[in-house]
């Protein structure tokens, strides 16, 4: 088991970085898992439209018990709410505003991510696949931003040379969320944007597999 999953910034904490990044309007869809938790850091200041591609825009936080209604969902049919303004649309229509360009941001977990923005995360060979949407997001949406622990449960690099699973997309990562850091993905490579107040950069490089631009 990994010794370092519990190290970092809490879930909500990245999640909570990643809901400051998005500027007011910004049209913004969610991935399953852990960017799910995104949606529970609604800026008041802000006008953030979060869009669900089973058909959702103005998509609130989780539900609580309070406003359980399980035919109101979000793409990993979970309870969510939905804000005042909020709509619904076809299944069609709402990868149609993928498709042509209309999301600014998503939010991905991943499998791997390697130095030049490749994405990896629908399968690992074995079991049934599933790709969901996220084919159609990381080459519809402006920027793919993905979350994600820093290193796998057994603590191998996520963060690559070269992926070694199937591809999502390839160049298509535009910033990777983690538990240690935030890094930008350049021509170049992965460059440091923040790191986690308890680490060195000495130890970020040793759990990443790719080099890292610190400057």
């Amino acid at each position: 088991m990994n010794e370092f999953i519990n190290l970092g910034w809490t879930k909500d904490e990245i999640a909570k970085k990643i809901a400051n990044e998005f500027p007011h309007g910004s049209y913004v869809n969610l991935g399953i898992g852990m960017p799910e938790l995104v949606s529970k850091f609604v800026d008041e200041n802000k006008e953030i439209i979060y869009h669900s591609e089973n058909g959702l825009l103005g998509m609130g936080p989780p539900a609580n018990e309070n406003e359980l209604d399980f035919e109101l969902i979000n793409a990993g049919k979970k309870p969510v709410t939905i804000l005042p303004g909020g709509s619904y649309c076809h299944h069609a229509d709402s990868f149609s505003m993928i498709r042509g360009g209309h999301i600014d941001y998503c939010v991905l977990g991943a499998m791997e991510v390697s130095q030049g923005g490749d994405l990896a995360n629908w399968t690992t060979g074995k079991g049934i696949p599933a790709v969901g949407g996220a084919m159609d997001l990381v080459v519809g949406a402006k920027n793919v931003f993905v979350m994600s622990q820093h290193t796998t449960k057994d603590g191998s690099p996520k963060l690559l040379k070269n992926c070694s699973l199937p591809l999502t997309g390839k160049s298509v990562v535009t910033r990777v969320y983690s538990n240690l850091a935030i890094l930008d993905v350049t021509p170049d490579g992965f460059k440091l944007k923040e790191i986690y107040e308890k680490i060195d950069f000495d130890f970020l490089q040793k759990v990443t597999e790719a080099k890292i631009i610190f400057n």
